[in-house]
């Protein structure tokens, strides 16, 4: 049947991932953020899935790419038609134009929040609302946040890592910062380049990342054999790679997080941090399931720290969910509670 009524529609735009929340369906699309087009007629060719399998495979005309880099939109265009192309995807014919809540890391800029809000617009949608990843993906979880009751929420995603306390609804104290994920992989693949003297690509640091890798001590070690290119002679070349040299590639990005998530802590009242202690940390986003986060974290804050429930949705959940107060809701943006704090 056709659906004359444009449905509200939550979005997660990631740095890795997009996925779509459509009000009374649940999460209907998951792709990676990913597009391919032709150079030369500027044609989009691929979007998500298809165009990912294509990265750093494509002959001379074709370019794949992510059009967001680090949380924010690095590439206007590309970014403006994928979210079109996805929209498309999950809306039959209609005559009136969607809501969007889009999720924006809790640090973005007013120049990058226009940006997202725009893209938005050109790619059909009636209204754009803006909501914190932090906060979305504390409603994701299953917190109640309109309580004044103080929450601390790690949600990990591809391009940035935001920490936030959050109590009656609002986020108290926060940081994001652009080491997440991606950073991951530029990890193993820089280790492996110093330690094995070999070249893998992003793909296989991946597959590395989320097979075998690990920040903190496995009651097992685990091994991998991998392929890649030997940088002295220039072959392919088969090797294996052990979990405690994952936790050695990965020190000095799992040390980063760690350090915001101290900062963020320190700068929080007292009183919150009592709550915190007691309610414990919930970590969320892919980079969350990392083997090992939540041991390292508990080891180093001293609170007991979780990983939500399906914590790569989570952020699209709590979207989805918001959906629902949309009509109480002002144009523009949601709750982002660190606008005094930018207009020095």
């Amino acid at each position: 049947m056709f659906n004359l009524f444009g449905k509200d529609i939550g979005i997660d735009l990631g740095t890795a991932s997009v996925l779509v929340f459509i009000k009374g369906k649940g999460v209907v699309l998951r792709e990676p953020s990913v597009v391919a087009m032709d150079k030369n007629s500027g044609k989009l060719l691929k979007v998500g899935q298809e165009a990912q399998a294509m990265l750093g495979r494509t002959p001379g005309n074709i370019v794949a790419m992510r059009p967001l880099r680090e949380g924010v939109i690095s590439d206007y265009d590309m970014t403006e038609r994928m979210l079109k192309e996805f929209i498309k995807k999950v809306t039959s014919f209609r005559l009136f134009k969607p809501r969007l809540i889009i999720c924006v890391p809790s640090g973005i800029t007013e120049v990058e929040e226009r940006a997202v809000i725009d893209a938005g617009i050109q790619a059909g949608a009636r209204r754009v609302y803006l909501i914190e990843e932090p906060v979305a993906a504390a409603i994701g979880a299953g917190i109640d946040i309109t309580k004044p009751d103080g929450h601390m929420v790690v949600d990990i995603g591809g391009g940035t890592a935001d920490i936030a306390v959050i109590s009656l609804g609002g986020v108290v104290e926060s940081a994001s910062i652009k080491i997440a994920g991606d950073k991951f992989d530029e990890a193993v693949i820089k280790y492996i380049r110093r330690k094995h003297n070999v070249l893998i690509g992003d793909r296989t640091a991946e597959e590395l990342k989320m097979t075998i890798g690990c920040v903190f001590p496995r009651p097992e070690e685990v091994t991998m054999d991998i392929k890649g290119r030997c940088l002295m002679t220039g072959l392919p070349r088969v090797f294996t790679v052990s979990s405690s040299e994952m936790i050695e590639a990965f020190e000095e990005v799992s040390s980063r997080i760690l350090e915001a998530v101290h900062g963020v802590l320190e700068r929080t009242p007292p009183e919150l941090v009592a709550d915190i202690s007691t309610n414990g940390i919930i970590m969320t986003g892919g980079g969350s399931l990392v083997w090992g986060f939540d041991k390292l974290l508990e080891s180093h804050t001293g609170i007991e720290t979780h990983v939500a429930d399906d914590a790569i949705s989570c952020v699209a959940y709590g979207t989805g969910k918001s959906l629902d107060s949309l009509d109480t809701l002002q144009d523009g943006t949601l709750n982002l509670s660190r606008r005094k704090q930018m207009n020095y």
